[in-house]
């Protein structure tokens, strides 16, 4: 008898104990369970301790209510150009309501899949390849706005769906590669002809500038040497100026000038100016003194031709010829036979032989060329006045 009570008495406590532990529920954090009381729907377990009644409440399986991750492998899809591609997607979703995605759907990670190939077929095929390949944001885009709408009533929410490969056939591959190959060729050709265009203008800017600084300096001499050269003038013409200069110098000054005329290398013919009989009066006057004003004016032709004379031994004293003997006595003889030959000396006339008014003794001329300006000439411009 005793033996029953205690056999009874451990049975009815296994009892209390397997209802008490059937009634309690600890659910996780980020977990959901659904509760079904007689096969129906009666609650949704959150996380922690929860109590239900035991043999009447069954308990059904646990929902994750984390973000999850899904990848789907490569779909043959075709694209606008008929082409197959396998395209390999990663999916981001997340449950929402656990009594939607228990009871609306039967695997949502099924339908999910398949959601996300009938999608891609459908925005893939308005694309070519080109287009597939370069727009992976945009198809990435369209996928999630559709599978979201279309997940909505499971209870799930989907974040993110990510292209994670593109893989076209391999012909398309081989000419994908020659085109990048040929693209990167262009590229560099490109580049290496903008390097010699910016060398080029980079060069011929250098050049410019160059020119410019040269022309620029050239500039600044001439201007310095024009500024120099009008100063030198300045000076002298103040310094003759001041000084007031005789005639008679001024006129010595005008013979000496005489034979640079005729300095030239290929100088065969010149012109004596007329002034060149007055210059004569003058430095023959002041190296002869006071001459006698009556027998001047008595003489004229033959002061005539006597500078004339003159005129015509300076021309050839200049172009580097002698005078001869009766042109020299035709000069000296003129102007008188004391006051001539200094001032022929004086210019820088070379008369060869004695020259004096009486005879015209002397050595034989020296054959050379005359200038134009002879004796002669200087007698028939006489003769003309």
């Amino acid at each position: 008898m005793v033996i029953a009570e205690i056999i009874i008495a451990a049975v009815v406590a296994l009892i209390v104990l397997l209802t008490v532990m059937r009634s309690v529920r600890i659910i996780p954090q980020a977990r959901a369970r659904n509760v079904e009381r007689f096969g129906r729907y009666r609650k949704t377990l959150e996380p922690g301790m929860n109590f239900i009644i035991p043999f009447v409440d069954r308990v059904k399986s646990q929902i994750d209510l984390r973000e999850q991750v899904v990848s789907f492998k490569g779909a043959p899809v075709i694209t606008e150009d008929n082409l197959v591609v396998l395209i390999d997607t990663v999916l981001f979703f997340q449950v929402t309501d656990p009594k939607a995605a228990d009871y609306e759907i039967v695997d949502y990670i099924q339908a999910i899949e398949q959601l996300t190939a009938t999608m891609l077929r459908s925005v893939i095929g308005s694309m070519d390849l080109e287009q597939t390949l370069t727009s992976r944001d945009k198809i990435n885009t369209l996928l999630r706005g559709v599978l979201d709408d279309a997940s909505g009533k499971w209870g799930i929410r989907v974040t993110r769906v990510e292209i994670k490969a593109i893989d076209p056939p391999k012909s398309v591959k081989d000419a994908m590669e020659k085109q990048m190959r040929a693209e990167r060729e262009k590229r560099a050709a490109i580049l290496t002809a903008e390097g010699l265009r910016q060398a080029a203008i980079l060069t011929a800017d250098g050049e410019k500038q160059s020119k410019i600084l040269r022309a620029e300096g050239d500039k600044q001499s001439s201007i310095l040497r024009a500024e120099g050269e009008a100063q030198a003038i300045g000076s002298v013409f103040q310094s003759i100026h001041q000084n007031d200069p005789d005639p008679k110098l001024l006129a010595y000054q005008y013979l000496q000038t005489l034979p640079q005329l005729a300095q030239g290398a290929g100088n065969t013919f010149w012109v004596i100016p007329s002034e060149v009989t007055t210059a004569l009066k003058a430095v023959t006057s002041a190296f002869g003194g006071k001459q006698d004003e009556e027998s001047a004016a008595g003489s004229s032709r033959g002061a005539g031709a006597a500078a004339g004379a003159a005129a015509g031994a300076a021309g050839a004293a200049a172009a580097g010829a002698a005078l001869p003997v009766d042109q020299g006595e035709a000069a000296a003889g003129a102007v008188g036979s004391e006051a001539a030959p200094a001032a022929l000396a004086a210019a820088g006339i070379a008369v060869p032989g004695p020259l004096n008014a009486g005879n015209g003794a002397a050595a034989p001329p020296i054959p050379g060329e005359v200038g134009p300006g002879s004796g002669q000439e200087g007698d028939q411009d006489s003769d003309q006045h």
